[in-house]
Parts: C-alpha cells; structure tokens; sequence
C-alpha cells in the first residue's frame, strides 16, 4: 500500500449519504484493493443476507450460559440494539454502506480486504479490562438508553462524521468507560491501520467508521507507533485480585463454617438446616415466577437455590434461566426486533429480554434469602447459641 495512494472514506454506519459516498468514491478511482471494516464472520452474514440465503436464526442460550459468554452476549447484543434503532429511526440498515463497498468492488472486479478485528475479539478483551464499578456504569448507560430513561438527544447522523463532533464524543465515551474506549477505539484503531499497511497492492480505497479515521492516519503517520497486532488479537484473562468473587465466596463458606460450629457444639442443628433449605427453595421459586418465567422454570430455580447459595460459583438463576430457554427459543429476530421496541409491552414479548429477566429475577430472590433472611432468621440466632449471647 503507497500511504499517497490510500483514500479513507470515514461513514456513518446507518448513512444513506455515506452509502452513496463509498459507491461514488469506488467507481470514480477503480482501485487495487477496497478494505472494508469487517471481519470475517461479519463479512459471510452480510453476503448470505446479500443473496437473501435464509438460515436457522436460533440462538443457543443453553450454549451461551455454559461457555460462560452471558456478559459478552449481553453487551453485543445491546450494541447492536443502538445501531438497530438508529437504523430504523433513518430508514437505513445499519451495515448498508459495507454492502454497497461490497457491491460496488464486485461489480467492478476489485478485490476485497477485511480489516477489522473478531468482534468476540474485541468485546471480550473490552470487558476483561474492565472493573465492577465501570461495568455496572457501562450496563446502566446501555441500559438507560435501551429502556428510554437515559438522556435523549436528537442527532443527525451526518453530524457524527464531523471530527469536532466525534472528538467530543469519544472524550465523553473516554470518561464513563475509559477500558471499553482503549479496546474499542484506540485498539482498533491500530488494529485497522496494521491490516491496512499490510495490504501488498498500491492503490487501495479504505472504508471505515468515522470515529476510526483520525486514529488510523495518525498511525499510518506514525507507523513505529503501531502495536503488534498478534498482541491485539488475545483475549487475555482479567489480571487482578478478584475481590468481589472472594467476598461472594467468603459469604457460603461462613455459612458452612456456623452450621459445623453449631453442630460440634452440640446444637440440634435439623431446623436449622430445614429452614435454610425452605427459605432457599421458597426465595428461588418466588423470584423466577414474579419475573415471569414458566412454572418449569421456577421450579428449577427453588429446586437448586440451597445448592447454589453454598456454592459460590454457580446461580440459581442460570438454571432457571436454561430451563427457560428450552421454552422460549431465541431467534436473531429477537435481536432484530429490539429496534422497534416503543413500549414495555414489546420488551415483555422479546424473548431475549424475558430470558434474561428470569434469570435476573430469581438470582435476586436467592440473594434476598442469603443477605437477608437467612442471615436473620438462620446463621444470627445459631451464632448467638452457640457463643452464649
């Protein structure tokens, strides 16, 4: 690639403006090579969308929950709400002007190059980096704008394109979840300008979000600068003292301890661990039925509340919330259809939504029962028997 040849066209990606642009700029310059920000997972669903291929939408929650990708999923699929309802709000579909790059490199012959990053990749390097308190932050501000409750503000999505703009919202971005903006913005950043330099033809047309193109030709500008992309494609694990699973931990393993002192100390224990299995079972149950989960489910979820309030690292939720997902099967639609969601009786009808509430629910019913009434009504009168107080 000769860095005097290069065009970076930055879009917004739900532009019809932008689509135009990208398409004009191709057929005007007939370059070697068009660099698409999309990796290759995201390439072969635009294509197969492209040549209106149908598959099956289904989405394994049950697979989700096991290979533990609750929060990556989550959060993917919050994001693509935004650009979902940001799309629908202009009527462009969010990716249009990668389709009409794709489209127009076919029709002329030039090849494609995908530049960008694995978008597991990337989500999940973004939360290994973040803390509890960022995280909650980042959840409540997705959230706050999925339910309508955050601040709402009119934007033109042409003025998204205008670096003072952008600048603006990447320091705003940059002060609520500074590791979501150093994996998201800085790294792919450098991500696409590495993928780019090392395209071998001369003449090459780059097509990449507007937030990018700042950060790209200052690393092209500055190419000793440029990490070593092996080094951006790990998912490293999160480094750091875990303090908040030591803490949940250190809450069952008391539990246990007091029961054994009692018992040793000659206290009838049998009521004890009666009530704590009831308590347990009843909070469970409660929780996963008032979020509105089938019987099934909230069965399950009582069923497996003791067991999970003594085991740190499993949830009651998680049951319940699979039991769920063999009754409720979730499609892409789903995520589809959050884009259209006015009401909160389209968000009690998408099934991720409803999914994730059990989940929520019960988990929060068996942490009633563990932070308050076990305690209070269990393991605080069994500590005073068994110091004598």
């Amino acid at each position: 690639m000769q860095r005097e040849l290069l065009t970076i066209i930055g879009t917004a990606h739900v532009s019809e403006e932008s689509v135009n642009e990208v398409k004009d700029a191709i057929y005007e310059q007939q370059p070697d090579v068009v660099a698409i920000e999309l990796d290759r997972g995201r390439y072969i669903r635009l294509k197969k969308e492209m040549a209106g291929i149908e598959e099956d939408d289904t989405i394994s929650v049950t697979q989700i929950i096991k290979e533990n990708k609750v929060g990556l999923f989550v959060t993917t699929t919050l994001l693509g709400y935004f650009q979902s309802k940001i799309g629908a709000d202009v009527d462009v579909k969010p990716g249009s002007e990668m389709v009409g790059a794709i489209e127009a490199s076919e029709d002329l012959g030039i090849p494609i190059a995908l530049i960008d990053r694995d978008i597991g990749t990337t989500l999940q390097r973004a939360l290994n980096k973040m803390g509890f308190i960022e995280k909650a932050k980042f959840m409540y501000g997705l959230l706050a704008s999925v339910l309508g409750f955050g601040d709402e503000e009119d934007v033109d999505i042409e003025d998204l394109k205008n670096p003072e703009n952008l600048d603006e919202l990447m320091e705003m971005f940059k002060d609520e979840a500074p590791s979501v903006h150093e994996v998201l913005v800085h790294e792919r950043d450098a991500y696409l300008a590495g993928k780019i330099m090392q395209i071998p033809q001369d003449h090459v047309i780059a097509v990449v979000g507007a937030g990018h193109k700042p950060g790209i030709e200052n690393y092209l500008n500055n190419p000793e600068t440029l990490p070593n992309l092996r080094d951006l494609e790990v998912v490293d694990e999160k480094k750091g003292i875990p303090w908040a699973k030591i803490i949940l931990a250190m809450i069952p393993i008391l539990f246990v301890v007091i029961f054994f002192l009692a018992y040793f100390n000659g206290i009838n224990i049998t009521w004890n661990i009666y009530e704590f299995i009831v308590i347990s079972m009843i909070m469970g149950f409660i929780g996963s039925i008032l979020s509105g989960s089938k019987i099934q489910s909230a069965i399950v979820g009582g069923v497996v509340a003791p067991l999970t309030i003594i085991h740190p690292l499993l949830a009651a939720g998680w049951f319940s919330g699979l039991t769920e997902a063999k009754f409720r099967k979730v499609r892409q639609s789903d995520v589809k259809n959050m884009a259209h969601i006015e009401s909160f009786r389209d968000l009690w009808n998408n099934n991720i939504f409803r999914i994730l509430l059990v989940v929520i629910g019960t988990n929060l019913g068996v942490s009633i029962a563990t932070l308050v009434i076990l305690p209070s009504k269990v393991f605080i009168p069994l500590f005073m028997k068994i110091f004598g107080l």
